[in-house]
């Protein structure tokens, strides 16, 4: 079955609602990606991508996925909901299946996907996803040959919201705003301009040109699609009513922000490189 770029990238994200040990229940978006890939066969380590603050404080994950037939192709309405709760014996937990990065600093942690895998399969299911790997991942020459100001597509579920007949993710659209090669306030971060709601939480950020670009120096490139995995979703600026602006996590719980706090539409993004660093806890 031939999909478009965009098509594909609807079968690379997974909505993540977890529960606390309160009860509480919160959303956010992972994606899914490939480790250790082997060359020869391609075989590699599944996992999922989001935020430490996505899953910081779960007890249990629910996710649905999508379903395969037997040509391997998706059923779009025909899904599967696995919840860790119905997965995990009673030495195991939720918090088994994720590696949180080292630094403190960097918002970022893996889930294992290939649990849900085989447990589904144990159901007599077959999970249909396309994980992105590090091909995806720009360099830094080509980061360099970007404009200041790049369309950014974000795929994720913004205040949980997605279509939950055919199981897909929702499509925004943004600018950079914050050239994707500096590191923004001396960190591997840049910033877009994009609306970034609760539930969008470790919602992966592309540069997609399908039929040609421009590039920094204003020359045309057209009939070759430039595809690049840009970063991740996780905090971003906020007014106080002192008038101080303060960099927040993107809230994964679906009540409002205090009165004392206003989101004015920017995120931060951890760029695409660090992920590469995630690797290193398999």
């Amino acid at each position: 079955m031939k999909m478009s770029i965009a098509e594909q990238l609807q079968y690379s994200t997974v909505r993540i609602e977890s529960s606390n040990a309160n009860g509480g229940i919160s959303t956010g978006t992972g994606y899914f990606f490939i480790f250790k890939e082997n060359p020869t066969n391609g075989y590699g380590v599944p996992v999922i991508v989001t935020n430490k603050h996505v899953i910081d404080g779960a007890v249990h994950g629910k996710f649905t996925f999508t379903l395969m037939d037997e040509e391997n192709n998706p059923l779009d309405t025909e899904h599967v909901i696995l919840n860790t709760q119905d997965m995990l014996t009673s030495s195991n937990t939720f918090q088994d299946l994720i590696k949180r990065h080292p630094d403190p600093s960097v918002d970022l942690c893996i889930i294992f996907l290939q649990p849900f895998l085989d447990f589904a399969i144990m159901q007599g299911n077959t999970i249909f996803f396309i994980p992105l790997d590090k091909s995806l991942i720009p360099s830094d020459e080509q980061l360099k040959e970007l404009s200041p100001l790049e369309d950014i597509i974000m795929v994720g579920y913004p205040n949980g919201i997605w279509d939950t007949r055919n199981n897909k993710p929702i499509f925004r659209k943004g600018v950079t705003a914050t050239h994707p090669y500096l590191d923004y306030d001396g960190k591997k971060e840049f910033m877009i301009d994009a609306a970034c709601f609760p539930g969008s939480s470790g919602s992966p950020v592309f540069l997609l040109n399908e039929n040609g670009y421009r590039d920094k120096n204003g020359n045309v490139t057209l009939g070759i699609t430039r595809f690049y995995l840009l970063g991740t979703l996780y905090a971003g600026p906020q007014h106080t009513v002192q008038g101080e602006i303060v960099i927040a996590t993107i809230p994964t719980s679906q009540t409002p922000l205090p009165i004392s706090r206003i989101p004015n539409n920017l995120g931060l993004i951890i760029k695409s490189s660090r992920i590469t660093e995630l690797e290193e806890l398999i």
